[in-house]
């Protein structure tokens, strides 16, 4: 069993993000391979409802992306987007993480270009100056 914990909420469509960490991935010299993708899984079974929205038709999208750097094991990446968000997160089994470093390392490209902006809890804890 593996959980799926986010680490990274986008505003844009699952197909936007992919784009996006492919970009960023890529650039940083990582190896990005998908593995699975929901919209062509559900095309074998049309009969399927989402899970969200209780109907056949929707735009929830899933997509599964292996990560590979140097000669190591790869780390794998899943993509869940609904509506206009997404949300990316690391999988792996509960009982163990396979490459620390690799996630690590992950993690730190696709959140350093988003930085620059203050979250809403540092923003607000900067107008609470007591100086």
């Amino acid at each position: 069993m593996s959980t799926l914990l986010p680490f990274l909420a986008l505003e844009k469509t699952c197909d936007q993000a992919l784009s996006w960490v492919n970009q960023e991935l890529n650039s940083a010299d990582f190896r990005v391979v998908q593995t699975f993708d929901l919209k062509v899984a559900r095309l074998a079974h049309p009969e399927c409802t989402c899970p969200h929205h209780g109907k056949a038709e929707c735009n929830c999208q899933m997509i599964v992306l292996l990560v590979y750097r140097k000669e190591e094991d790869p780390a794998t990446l899943i993509i869940h987007g609904q509506e206009n968000r997404s949300w990316v997160s690391m999988a792996a089994p509960v009982d163990r993480r396979t490459n620390q470093q690799l996630e690590i390392a992950i993690r730190r490209v696709l959140t350093s270009p988003l930085t620059n902006v203050p979250s809403p809890a540092e923003a607000t804890y900067e107008a609470r100056s007591t100086v």
